[in-house]
């Protein structure tokens, strides 16, 4: 039994590593970490763009602003990146509607 329990604690660690940390646009590739600027010039200007909020920094008492920038539907297939403090922190794919 926990030779199971960390076979499966294993596989959820690894298929978690698996997940989209990237995203092609055209001959471009965006990354977590990679600016707005960036991931302008690369994919061009996103389809919708929202002002989520703001969240203090980890480190001091700055504020960073939180984006959801949404690109598609490509295959109808949505992108939603979200920044925070011109920072790109996450892709998501979902099925557009």
């Amino acid at each position: 039994m926990p030779r199971q329990l960390l076979c499966l604690a294993l596989l959820t660690l690894c298929s978690g590593l698996v997940q989209a940390g990237s995203m092609r646009c055209g001959t471009q590739l965006v990354s977590e970490g990679d600016r707005a600027f960036e991931v302008e010039r690369k994919c061009g200007e996103p389809t919708y763009r929202d002002l989520v909020g703001y969240t203090l920094g980890s480190y001091d008492r700055r504020e960073f602003k939180i984006e959801e920038w949404v690109y598609g539907p490509n295959n109808g297939m949505l992108s939603i990146l979200t920044f925070e403090g011109n920072r790109l922190i996450r892709i998501e794919t979902r099925r557009g509607r």
